[in-house]
């Protein structure tokens, strides 16, 4: 492996399953023999829990407000395959800036030398990517990632917040900013929902670096706070999550996307909604082009 570690991004509209996928990215690199670190930047700091069984751990932003001298060991514990798992967290609901506890985690992280002393190969940021104010846009902007991978599934909203995600990238991409690895798309179910994703891809310039079908072997992992790498690492579930993984490690194909303006986006969506409307209506047995 090189010697400068791969800093990736996972971005994903709340609930879409980011921090799912994400842990289970970093279980399979850990679990090939990879020394990785995953970051959760959500201020419900809830990104690393499968990795450590759910056991507690202080959050970065609560650590500085109690402590001047903050160590590693005071905001950070190794779960499954020796991730080293750290969350940034948030302020208190209504209070400040909801992305604060990324730019804390990262410049406190930066002060202990953390990334030299642990040599990681993986560096996994987990984002929140409902919204890409300030906060939540610093490892896009700031060149503290090298790539970014954005979680989507074929509902209207969790595309719509991958296309504002674009719209992110291809602004500070060309100053220096993370470009984007692909689309992971998350949560399939409907025969279409693929094609949906697919077609997204296409009209904004961007490839899909793995698919995830829903299954519950990933909820009844989760009930046993662990990864389905671990819970299950004989599933096919897993062999996804693996195949993923490797994916994303060899990629060096990182692009400015082009994101679809707010009416093209728009029409976009209503021709997917006539298609599936027929089709559910058994008005069509194959998709047209959009």
């Amino acid at each position: 492996m090189s010697n400068k570690p791969l800093k990736i991004a996972i971005y994903g509209k709340g609930g879409i399953g980011k921090s799912t996928t994400t842990s289970n990215i970093s279980a399979a690199l850990a679990e090939q023999g990879a020394r990785v670190i995953q970051i959760g930047c959500d201020p419900k700091a809830d990104s690393t829990g499968t990795l450590r069984h759910g056991e507690y751990l202080p959050t970065v932003l609560d650590s500085i407000y109690d402590s001047s001298d903050v160590r590693l060991e005071d905001i950070s514990t190794r779960g499954f395959g020796g991730v080293l798992c750290i969350e940034a967290g948030g302020p208190v609901p209504g209070v400040g800036c909801a992305g604060r506890g990324i730019s804390a985690a990262v410049e406190l992280l930066q002060e202990l030398n953390v990334f030299e002393e642990f040599a990681p190969d993986y560096i996994l940021f987990d984002v929140l990517g409902d919204v890409v104010c300030g906060g939540f846009a610093v490892p896009i902007r700031e060149g503290i990632t090298d790539c970014v991978y954005v979680i989507t599934s074929s509902d209207f909203m969790a595309v719509y917040a991958a296309n504002n995600l674009f719209r992110a990238i291809s602004k500070y991409a060309p100053s220096g900013g993370a470009r984007l690895g692909g689309l992971i798309a998350n949560s399939l179910i409907a025969p279409y929902s693929k094609l949906i994703v697919d077609d997204f891809a296409a009209k904004t310039g961007s490839s899909v670096a793995g698919y995830v079908p829903r299954h519950s072997i990933v909820a009844q992992s989760e009930l046993y706070g662990k990864t389905v790498i671990e819970a299950n690492p004989r599933s096919p579930q897993a062999q996804i999550y693996r195949d993923l993984a490797n994916t994303i490690a060899a990629n060096t194909d990182f692009a400015i996307p082009s994101p679809l303006g707010a009416a093209a986006l728009k029409d976009w969506a209503r021709g997917w909604g006539d298609q599936i409307y027929k089709y559910e209506n058994n008005l069509v047995t194959e998709y047209e082009a959009i």
